[in-house]
């Protein structure tokens, strides 16, 4: 307990790390169970309606009643569910070979599919409103990842092949949530530029198959060729981490099931206190202060931007222009940094050190006010 990492010592870094980590975490992720129930109860009718219109659609166009539109010529629903239905058969046969128990397979791949299908509606709702940065992916997998073996224990399926098929179950939905909030990006910005939905969500395709049959490459060549591997000191996965720990947890009955359910009841409180959204309060609790603190730096770059620009009593098409600049350049940024990431990674794959400038962590300070002069003071000239 807390108590013993006192004694044992530990210096506050590591100790505030290790209290968020065991134990803040898991009530973030008992609070986004509740959150992203209640973020979908709230959607029921858009999800209802929006399935049923394109069913309706797909039937009226195929009866010669419906008017057609490029902009809305999406791929047929029918199709998109039956495709769906026949991929899980796969699935469930890799789930098979982990437990070799029928039920268990089929009940790993109901709980994959129905997880996978409501959390992308959430996972599409936060990016659209956070944004693609900040899709609490991790979160909600951990949420499907916490059903699914909670059923696994209670139809007997413990030990190694029961980890094995509740981690295959938050991998599965895991893409499913990135890809939705990917998806979600690009048909906002192809409704804005008049894009037709279809050919997007073709490309969307073609661009998954590469991207699976290319990427286990360079992962396995970083796995091999780096020390520690994976999740080792120069390549950390912290979230893969949580969750091996989390799965084994459960499926050995050693999780932290107060600290789960004392979330969900927080989220609950917040629920009837009538907050905006518990889920992306739960978000906060569950990303780390380097992530939430950059976010809440960045929230105050735009408030102060936002002031200089009601000050000098701009036009509203030039606020907008100046919004539509701000957002391409930390748009660039975050591009930039994910970009940086992988050279990153791939110098280490080289074992090429890079300079070491300074163990003082406030250096690193120092970049916030040249990303304040970018965000603020380039976005307000008549020209980039």
């Amino acid at each position: 307990g807390i108590s013993d990492l006192f004694k044992s010592g530990m210096d506050w870094e590591n100790l505030t790390h290790s209290v968020w980590y065991y134990q803040v975490r898991p009530i973030a992720v008992g609070a986004m169970i509740v959150g992203a129930f209640h973020t979908l109860w709230g959607m029921r009718n858009q999800l209802f309606q929006g399935i049923a219109k394109g069913i309706k659609d797909t039937t009226h166009l195929r009866m010669g009643k419906g008017t057609y539109s490029r902009l809305e010529d999406d791929l047929p629903i029918l199709a998109v569910i039956g495709a769906v239905v026949l991929f899980i058969v796969p699935i469930t046969l890799i789930y098979y070979y982990f437990t070799k128990n029928l039920l268990s397979a089929v009940v790993a791949s109901i709980v994959m599919t129905l997880t996978g299908f409501l959390f992308s509606a959430v996972a599409g709702y936060l990016v659209g409103v956070m944004g693609g940065s900040n899709n609490p992916i991790s979160g909600l997998t951990l949420s499907s990842l916490v059903i699914a073996a909670v059923l696994m224990v209670a139809l007997g399926v413990k030990g190694t092949a029961g980890v094995e098929v509740v981690l295959g179950v938050a991998a599965v939905v895991c893409t499913a949530l990135g890809i939705a909030g990917d998806m979600l990006q690009d048909l906002k910005v192809g409704q804005i530029l008049g894009g037709t939905p279809r050919k997007m969500q073709i490309a969307e395709i073609i661009g998954v198959l590469f991207t699976s049959l290319v990427l286990v490459f360079p992962m396995s060549i970083l796995h091999r060729g780096t020390e520690g591997g994976i999740g080792g000191k120069y390549l950390p996965a912290p979230q893969a981490g949580l969750m091996s720990v989390m799965s084994k947890g459960i499926v050995s009955g050693e999780i932290a099931w107060p600290l789960i359910i004392f979330g969900g009841v927080l989220a609950f409180a917040l629920i009837l206190l009538k907050t905006p959204s518990p889920t992306l309060i739960a978000v906060g609790m569950y990303l780390p202060f380097e992530t939430t603190s950059a976010i809440f730096v960045g929230g105050m770059i735009k408030y102060v931007a936002d002031l200089i620009v009601k000050k000098k009593a701009y036009s509203e098409s030039e606020m907008v222009q100046i919004e539509n600049r701000g957002i391409l350049l930390a748009s660039g940024l975050v591009a930039g940094e994910s970009i940086t990431g992988v050279l990153l990674a791939g110098l280490y794959l080289l074992n090429i050190n890079l300079p070491h400038i300074s163990e003082n962590p406030f250096i690193g300070l120092l970049v916030f006010p040249i990303v304040a002069l970018i965000l603020i003071v380039f976005p307000m000239r008549k020209s980039l």
